[in-house]
């Protein structure tokens, strides 16, 4: 709607801002094709700045987001990337700028189909396909190997070469499939299957050489994915070369870099283990033979105690402790015997002393009545009592006169 204006009564430049900014809310969301030209992510900052630029024009908008609206598409976004926009256009009146509020970015091209194969990633990595805990370890020296790769191919070449160039007498079970195309998912599943049926097949290796990232998509096929997962036995990916990361890299119990590298991990070089055993015959050698020098100079040395050279010396000392001990003890004993014997003398000739015989042998009497008791007072007696005298050498009778 055109505003009416002249000369004399001109617009503000404020109120044209104000008014171009009334226009463009009325315009409402649009999409909008770019190129990332500048991106701003500050750490725990809840919205994303960044430049979006039309190289055919040479002209560039601003546009802001919430953080988990960049964050759906930031592994595969970055600057230089082009982008499909949903925004609402804004016009910033105080400064005339115009910039737009994002809810929606998706990548365009190669960008997108990448999108589409990390979120295919995410949920499969939800489902635990590619956890750790549930790869399985590659068998030292594999019996029979099976080989999924192109027929004819470089890859092929490699790893045959490599792994008999390794070890001579390994076994391949080779599977020639289509490693590209629309007929590749089929096929390399098919073999994958038919190589881990096989009981004398030890580990698959699935082999591609380089390309391009839709050159290696069926390797990154939800179905291929699901049968790798489910296979008993392990499973080497060896896809394109080192900058190259198919999701079989991570459903795989290892990835090789490489087809070559693939040989190298799947097979020992006979080389290598050959001196690793001689290395090991040696390092055993030398332990035993430590182990017996060792033993031997203890033994010497155990020898050469006087103990074990005069074994005879220690029993001729003990001999000599114990005769010193039974003299020892003979005297002690004899000692003892003395004292006993003077003591015994002593307290013989003090009983002696003390004994009423040896006073009635000195020519003294004890005068006892009829009922045994002995007299010691003349009131204990009356004339004409019979009494009895006991002397040293007997006894006789006696009667009271007076």
């Amino acid at each position: 709607m055109a505003i009416d204006t002249s000369a004399e009564s001109p617009l503000p430049v404020g109120e044209v801002s104000r008014l171009i900014g009334g226009w463009i809310d009325r315009l409402g969301a649009v999409w909008v094709e770019g190129q990332i030209t500048q991106l701003s992510r500050r750490p725990g900052a809840g919205v994303v700045f960044l430049t979006l630029r039309d190289p055919s024009y040479d002209i560039s908008v601003g546009v802001t987001c919430f953080r988990q609206v960049f964050d759906a598409v930031a592994d595969v976004v970055a600057e230089g990337a082009r982008v499909v926009v949903h925004a609402k256009p804004e016009w910033y009146a105080p400064r005339g700028q115009l910039s737009l509020r994002a809810v929606e970015i998706r990548p365009v091209g190669i960008g997108e189909l990448l999108a589409r194969l990390e979120q295919l990633k995410r949920s499969l990595g939800a489902e635990g396909l590619f956890s750790p805990d549930r790869k399985k370890s590659l068998p030292f020296l594999p019996h029979r190997v099976g080989l999924v790769c192109g027929r004819a191919s470089a890859a092929e070449r490699d790893v045959l070469e490599n792994a008999r160039r390794r070890w001579p007498h390994v076994r391949f079970e080779v599977r020639n499939v289509a490693v590209q195309g629309v007929n590749a998912v089929a096929q390399v599943v098919q073999a994958v299957k038919e190589l881990d049926a096989l009981d004398d097949v030890d580990v698959i290796i699935v082999a591609r050489g380089g390309g391009s990232v839709e050159d290696l998509l069926p390797f990154s096929d939800e179905q291929l994915v699901r049968a790798v997962a489910a296979c008993s036995t392990p499973v080497v990916s060896a896809i394109g070369h080192e900058p190259d990361s198919p999701l079989l890299d991570l459903v795989a119990d290892l990835r090789a870099s490489t087809p070559t590298d693939a040989a190298k991990k799947v097979v020992p070089d006979v080389g290598e283990e050959l001196v690793g055993v001689r290395q090991l015959r040696d390092r055993a050698l030398r332990t035993v033979q430590g182990l017996l020098d060792r033993e031997e100079r203890g033994l010497a040395h155990a020898l050469a105690r006087p103990c074990m050279e005069h074994p005879q010396r220690m029993v001729d000392e003990r001999a000599a402790e114990v005769d010193a001990l039974v003299a020892r003890s003979r005297r002690v004993l004899g000692h003892l015997l003395d004292r006993a014997d003077s003591e015994l003398s002593h307290t013989r000739a003090r009983v002696v002393s003390l004994s009423p015989a040896a006073t009635l042998e000195r020519g003294y009497a004890v005068l006892q009545r009829a009922d045994g008791a002995v007299v010691r007072s003349p009131e204990e007696v009356t004339v004409g009592d019979p009494l009895r005298a006991r002397v040293a050498e007997g006894e006789f009778s006696v009667r009271v006169g007076e």
